[in-house]
């Protein structure tokens, strides 16, 4: 009898600490709430979405989304730059509550990660000079194109581009775009969003699109176990499409209209 006792209350101990862990996790909202700050992922890198302005503050639509997020929330917005590569494990590590950072979804990171509705349409294409004569995945073949790594659209051509081609990985955005408009290569990977900034900055290398890689709208990344604090977000991600919000930051930051289907 004291044996099975003891087997017992060892199974309603293991089960009290599970719900417990379970419910830790669950409170994340209640966490920043309490705390009065919400620590946020943004690109530094990747204009218009987010880059430093003139004055070195961070400005564009996935900076202003955080803010509104933080406003919508009643706490105080702390931003934290990321890159392509690193922005999830910031989220992971428990540096960051959220990441805005041009996040597109994938079944990869679906199991690592929970991701709210889409708050920004963004697909993904590879663009190049005029003179470039490519127009589908095989006219890449015997070419250089550059990429930065671990963005999604450099984990998609890697897939597609034929054995031939060289994907040249650049460790950040910045360095992709420099490498196009410095001629270091003539084919690039990226969004829609870079290639229009390239286009209005350096009229010379302005890039044509050559092919959609992938429609990717952007999404806000959250950890797992989080059901609470995935909620809000998405309440507030409905707010600003009911008031018209991601509209404006559309027209602001992308200078075209949401599209009809988003």
């Amino acid at each position: 009898m004291k044996f099975r006792f003891f087997s017992i209350a060892t199974v309603m101990c293991g089960l009290a600490t599970l719900v417990g862990a379970t419910l830790a996790r669950a409170d994340a909202l209640d966490d920043l709430l309490k705390a009065g700050v919400i620590r946020i992922a943004v690109p530094v890198d990747y204009p218009p979405f987010g880059s430093a302005g003139a004055d070195m503050q961070p400005k564009g639509l996935d900076i202003d989304m955080a803010n509104f997020i933080g406003k919508e929330l009643g706490v105080r917005t702390e931003l934290v730059g990321v890159s392509s590569a690193n922005r999830i494990p910031y989220l992971q590590s428990r540096k960051v509550d959220l990441v805005i950072s041009t996040l597109g979804k994938t079944p990869e990171r679906d199991k690592v990660i929970d991701f709210s509705t889409p708050y920004a349409p963004f697909f993904m294409g590879v663009f190049g000079a005029k003179t470039e004569t490519v127009g589908k995945p095989e006219d890449l073949a015997g070419k250089t194109i550059g990429a930065t790594r671990g963005a999604l659209e450099e984990q998609e051509l890697s897939k597609m581009a034929p054995a031939s081609a060289t994907i040249k990985r650049f460790e950040d955005n910045n360095a992709t775009v420099a490498a196009y408009v410095s001629g270091q290569v003539d084919i690039f990977a990226s969004g829609n969003a870079v290639a229009a900034v390239i286009a209005e900055r350096y009229g010379d290398r302005a890039p044509n699109l050559k092919f959609v890689i992938k429609n990717s709208p952007c999404y806000v990344g959250l950890n797992k176990d989080e059901p609470r604090l995935l909620q809000k977000v998405n309440e507030i991600i409905a707010r600003a499409r009911a008031s018209g919000e991601t509209a404006a930051l559309s027209e602001k930051w992308l200078k075209a209209p949401l599209p009809p289907e988003f």
